[in-house]
């Protein structure tokens, strides 16, 4: 008998690449967002999950074998983060039915976990890299803690079993997403293409220099899939990443190759995206109508901010996966390749030129 799963947040980076795996699998999917598009295979779900009432009665009737919570809603605190979006998970929870066998509850946080948030991102004393699991919590309000602790609490109340798992920077497509460092690059390269203009590395010299990884949409997927079918990741937080490591001063010229563009010399000054795109909401909307392109709004295709966040860091990021490896998941997938299938994706689906 086919398993039920419930993907809250299905339509973002993550949500969709664990739709795709798990539709693949045989599995029935329940795709929860505040507009859920359709989607052939999937039960859409709409709620928001800021208000328990209406949470309660989009979920009714929907009986879970396993939970992806891959969603947040970004505030203008991190006090409000805290507030509201321990109170998703909080609303979600309650408002499921009381299970029939055993359920089991995926929470999709970040390395935000180790480096604190957006409002004191890589600042203070921070953990040695590469982060382990058991280097435990920050003393600072972080909401990712406020989200483990609603479902650490509604599992002690409900019996589920748990796991949160802890991404670096993820790569995947999705429109709209507050988070996608992968497509803000190919769109930033197309602007240099289209204009002449030097494409260049706009982050830290730290980052330039320094070894980093990060986690491809398909393989997080795969390691949400693993914990809720193997015992023994059960009630277990776990870094995951794509499995190599790389310096951007390598990175960097593989992206520019692909784009078939020339990279510009990197002096070891930082130049935000998001200053340097502040003007091309205009330009891209001509792209988009002189290639026939599907979305022409540049602000729901890139998010300049994140990027410049991640890239911009004073400290090099890296992550070990030993717990994931010692229990028995061995997936790989090179950042370059990953970087490269989603650009080809974009090219296809006639989001980029």
């Amino acid at each position: 008998m086919a398993q039920t799963a419930l993907v809250v947040g299905v339509s973002g980076i993550v949500g969709g690449a664990t739709t795709e795996l798990l539709l693949a699998h045989g599995w029935n999917v329940h795709g929860l967002a505040r507009r859920p598009q359709a989607r052939p295979g999937v039960t859409p779900v709409a709620a928001d999950l800021t208000d328990a009432g209406s949470t309660k009665a989009a979920l009714a009737g929907v009986q879970p074998d396993a939970v992806f919570i891959t969603t947040w809603a970004r505030q203008d605190s991190e006090a409000e983060n805290i507030r509201v979006n321990g109170a998703m998970v909080r609303n979600l929870l309650d408002a499921l039915p009381a299970a029939t066998g055993p359920r089991h509850v995926a929470l999709v946080t970040g390395l935000k976990h180790y480096l604190g948030p957006f409002e004191a991102y890589g600042k203070g004393t921070l953990p040695q890299t590469p982060f382990r699991e058991e280097q435990g919590r920050l003393d600072i309000p972080n909401f990712y803690y406020a989200q483990e602790d609603a479902v650490f609490e509604a599992a002690a109340r409900d019996g589920f079993s748990w796991s949160v798992h802890r991404p670096h920077t993820v790569i995947g497509k999705a429109v709209g997403n507050a988070m996608n460092m992968g497509t803000t690059l190919a769109v930033y390269a197309t602007l240099a293409q289209e204009t002449g203009r030097p494409f260049r590395f706009p982050g830290s010299s730290a980052q330039w220099e320094g070894l980093t990884d990060m986690t491809d949409a398909g393989l997080l997927a795969q390691h949400l899939l693993w914990a809720a079918t193997t015992p023994a990741a059960r009630n277990e937080a776990f870094n995951v990443v794509n499995g190599d490591v790389f310096r951007w001063k390598w990175m960097w010229r593989r992206i520019a190759d692909w784009f078939g563009i020339e990279p510009a010399p990197f002096d070891g000054s930082i130049q935000p995206l998001e200053a340097q795109m502040a003007g091309d909401a205009e330009l891209w909307r001509t792209i988009a109508t002189r290639e026939g392109l599907v979305e022409p709004d540049l602000a729901r295709l890139a998010s300049a901010w994140h990027t410049d966040a991640d890239l911009g860091r004073p400290i090099e990021v890296m992550t070990d996966m030993g717990k994931s490896r010692r229990l028995g998941f061995t997936g790989y997938q090179p950042t370059d390749d990953a970087f490269f299938d989603l650009f080809a994706r974009l090219r296809a689906d006639r989001l980029i030129p």
